[in-house]
Formats: structure tokens, sequence, C-alpha cells
């Protein structure tokens, strides 16, 4: 029998911290704060899909040059996702393209997504979704694939 590839759900990725875009930044913060998270995905209120992301340490800098205020909505700060509109053009402020990323990505397979394959730009974390994108479930960061790897027996 051969060696099992390893896969994100080797990785064990917590569940993901999502908040809405009428948030208070304030809230928002309190929350990554306390989870020791650095990404929250910013949801739909209504329909729960996937808008975009919030970074903290990016939130932090928004902050420290009063460009947003901790009474501002996420929104202010959040960076979307590109999507496609159907007359072909994209919105959103986001980069690159996006790559849907299950629990059965290949490791190697997010490796290569964090080094900006399929994107053209580099990548800090993925949003774990089920296969159909209905459903965030986590979100993996590179630390966590460097940790996985420095861990894993030789």
């Amino acid at each position: 029998m051969g060696k099992q590839i390893p896969r994100l759900a080797d990785l064990d990725p917590p569940p993901a911290l999502s908040t809405t875009p009428q948030t208070p930044i304030h809230a928002a913060l309190l929350a990554a704060f306390e989870r020791d998270y650095t990404h929250l995905t910013v949801l739909a209120p209504t329909t729960r899909t996937l808008l975009g992301y919030l970074s903290t340490p990016h939130l932090r800098a928004l902050l420290a040059s009063h460009t947003v205020s901790e009474t501002d909505p996420v929104e202010k700060a959040m960076v979307r996702f590109k999507r496609r509109r159907r007359g072909g053009g994209e919105e959103g402020k986001g980069s690159g393209g996006y790559r849907v990323i299950t629990l059965e990505t290949p490791l190697e397979e997010l490796d290569g997504f964090f080094a900006g394959e399929g994107t053209g730009e580099a990548q800090e974390f993925a949003v774990v979704t089920d296969p159909g994108r209905r459903c965030v479930l986590g979100v993996a960061t590179k630390g966590d694939l460097e940790e996985f790897v420095r861990r894993r027996p030789a």
C-alpha cells in the first residue's frame, strides 16, 4: 500500500473566525485578539457569502495611521475578494485570482498557493471551504504549514 499524501486536514486548522461588514472594528479586533487569530473572514450577514477578509496586522497599521477608527465598520478596512461580474469585468480590491482550498487539498498544493502559484502573488493564508464553496470551514496560514513540516517525523 502506498504512502498517504499529506492533506490540509492533517494541519487540523482551527475553525474560521468570521465577522460581518457592519461589525465595529473594535469588536472584530477584540474577537481576533481573544482567539489569537491574525485573519478574520468577512461574511454577508444574511447569505453568509464570503466577501473578503480582515488582516489584524494591516488593521493595526490603518488604526495607527488614523485611516480608520475603532468605531468604523469592518467594511472600511476589509480586503474584498475579486469576483467576476456577469459582464466579464472584475470587482473588489483583492489580489490575483482565487483557488478553492478544501480539507482535501494536498499540502504540496497548499505550499504552492502560499508561494503564489495560480494567483500570481504570494499568499499568507488560505480560506478553507467545503468543495462547493458554500461554507467557510477554517483558515490555514503559511505559519501553520511551516510548523506542521517542522514537527513532522522524518
